[in-house]
C-alpha cells in the first residue's frame, strides 16, 4: 500500500474513532457546551490513535525511549492545534448553519479531512523530520 493510501486509511480510522467518541459524549451529556465537550473527547481519542499510526506506519519512527515519545507527542499535539481549530470551526459552522442532526458530523468529516492534509506536511517537517522519514517518503 502506498504512503498516501495508508495516510488516508489512518485518517479515516481516526475520523471514525473521533465521531464515535463524539456520539457517545453527545448521548451522555447535553448540558452547557455539549458540542465542545463532544469535540474535545473525539479529538483526544483520534489524536492518540493517529499519532501511533503515523509514527509507526507513515513516518517509520523507531524511537522507543519514553522521553523521545513524550517530545514527539508534544510536537505532534502542537502541530495539531491549528488544524484542530479548522476541524472544530468547520464542525461548529455546519451545526450552526444547517438544521439537521447529521450536519455536525458532515462538518466534522470536512474539517478533519482539511486538517489531516495540512497536518501531514506539518508533521513531516516539524515532528518526524529524521533522515529515515525523508528516505521513506521519497518512495
Amino acid at each position: 500500500m502506498k504512503l498516501a493510501q495508508r495516510y488516508i486509511l489512518f485518517a479515516v480510522i481516526a475520523t471514525l474513532l473521533n465521531l464515535l467518541f463524539q456520539a457517545v459524549s453527545l448521548a451522555l451529556y447535553q448540558g452547557v457546551g455539549y458540542l465542545f465537550v463532544a469535540m474535545f473527547w473525539g479529538t483526544a481519542a483520534g489524536l492518540v490513535v493517529k499519532y501511533l499510526l503515523d509514527k509507526w506506519f507513515i513516518f517509520y519512527d523507531k524511537s522507543e525511549h519514553i522521553r523521545d515519545h513524550g517530545k514527539k507527542f508534544a510536537k505532534y499535539t502542537l502541530t495539531g492545534v491549528g488544524t484542530t481549530f479548522i476541524f472544530w470551526g468547520t464542525e461548529w459552522l455546519f451545526d450552526w448553519l444547517f438544521a439537521w442532526p447529521g450536519a455536525l458530523y458532515v462538518g466534522a468529516v470536512v474539517g478533519l479531512a482539511i486538517g489531516y492534509l495540512i497536518k501531514y506536511f506539518l508533521d513531516r517537517r516539524y515532528v518526524f523530520n529524521s533522515a529515515a522519514v525523508q528516505l521513506q517518503d521519497s518512495h
